[in-house]
């Protein structure tokens, strides 16, 4: 089973994307696949928040800033959850990797891939992403084609995703739930 949560910045989405996996996770192995790259204060801020929201939920926490996929390398156990913190990091990462930047096709390709195979070798998999799209501001042309990879990216994981909800002021939305 696929679930993608989607919300704004500061929503509550990834304490909710917690929670969630946790329920799901009765008697599995819970793992934590961190896509942000630290590069400053702000950010050995942020992965520290992270770390004491989860600490006592026995998550398996892996860095995988790029390449999802390889993250299976390091999960050994049969039946397992994953919850991926998330989307718009690693999208970050694969388009602008090294000296390259990669295009927007490229990049939705190779991060839709890694999914695919993430969903195939889990029991649960959890998608935390952002949705940037509603600040209505005009950027460089650079940050606008990364805005956009990520909302082609957010498209096909609520395709290919079970269950969409998105988080709006620590509340979450059901918007997609198969079967029901």
């Amino acid at each position: 089973m696929m679930t993608l949560i989607i919300g704004g910045s500061g929503s509550g989405k990834s304490g909710y994307a917690e929670k969630y996996t946790d329920r799901l996770s009765d008697g599995i192995e819970k793992f934590y696949l961190a896509t942000m790259q630290v590069y400053d204060e702000e950010g050995k801020k942020k992965v520290e928040k992270h770390r004491k929201m989860r600490q006592n939920k026995h998550f398996i926490t892996i860095e995988q800033p790029v390449r999802i996929e390889d993250a299976l390398q390091e999960m050994k156990s049969r039946e397992k959850s994953v919850l991926l913190e998330c989307m718009s990091n690693l999208v970050a990462n694969e388009m602008f990797l090294k000296e390259q930047i990669k295009s927007p096709s490229e990049v939705v390709d190779s991060v839709i891939y890694g999914i695919e195979i993430l969903r195939k070798s889990v029991t649960h998999l959890v998608v935390v992403s952002n949705n940037v799209f509603e600040d209505g501001v005009r950027y460089h042309c650079m940050v606008q084609d990364y805005i956009k990879t990520l909302g082609m990216v957010n498209e096909r994981l609520a395709k290919l995703a079970d269950e969409v909800t998105e988080v709006v002021v620590g509340i979450p939305i059901m918007l997609k739930q198969e079967g029901k």
